[in-house]
């Protein structure tokens, strides 16, 4: 899709002489367009839930909220967390929002706990324990409780990860032209479906438009957003 989406944008722009993209540009923008939309489908999804509780959206082929509930558990995984020292443990790098820790010897989960709430369970006989373990999440670490949990393959997270950087690969010809090469071991297509292709595109010429100051690009990159905004 990644092909498609650059000739597109810059079938636009040559159309216009407005410039050149460079590879190098257009990846940058590609990957800001990508996260733009990766961060709406929470939105989206959060918005149709609040419909459905409303009793105001659709079921069946209609059910927007269960479409971007598909494709957002495609940015599903899991991973042990690695041991930092005794019992806390580092987040994964590309992670969006945890959705489970678990102690791996019994598959318990570990629930999530404020500071304050901790300080008063430990006083009390709430205590955390191995049955019922508790995690204080603290910058890109979490500590877990009790602090007898310290096995370097004790505790795993599943999350929603952040999509790959797009990268748009290629060869230099002769004349200087680049040519797309699908086999570089760096390629990286985009990771959304196929029919976010044209707000990808909208996203792209705006990017495009502010980069070398020329406001007809931004405009139409808006407009035509602004149309797929409007009809969902």
């Amino acid at each position: 899709m990644i092909n498609s989406v650059r000739n597109t944008v810059l079938a636009v722009i040559n159309k216009n002489n407005y410039g050149y993209i460079s590879p190098s540009d257009f990846n940058l923008f590609a990957k800001q367009a990508q996260l733009d939309i990766f961060e709406k489908y929470f939105q989206k999804y959060n918005a149709q839930i609040n419909k459905e509780n409303a009793r105001v959206s659709g079921t069946g082929l209609a059910d927007i909220a269960k479409q971007y509930e598909e494709v957002i558990s495609t940015f599903s995984t899991s991973s042990t967390l690695t041991r930092v020292s005794a019992n806390k443990y580092t987040l994964p790098a590309n992670y969006y929002l945890i959705d489970v820790v678990q102690y791996n010897p019994t598959g318990v989960e570990i629930e999530p706990i404020s500071e304050s709430k901790l300080r008063y369970m430990s006083s009390t006989l709430m205590s955390p324990t191995a049955a019922f373990p508790l995690y204080v999440q603290r910058g890109n670490n979490i500590d877990i409780f009790p602090t007898t949990i310290t096995g370097v393959s004790d505790v795993s997270a599943f999350y929603i990860r952040y999509p790959e950087d797009p990268k748009w690969t290629y060869v230099s010809l002769s004349n200087g032209e680049p040519m797309f090469n699908q086999s570089a071991v760096d390629y990286q297509d985009f990771e959304l479906p196929v029919t976010d292709e044209p707000e990808l595109v909208n996203l792209i010429l705006q990017y495009a438009g502010i980069s070398v100051r020329e406001g007809d690009i931004y405009t139409f990159g808006d407009r035509e957003e602004q149309k797929e905004d409007a009809s969902e």
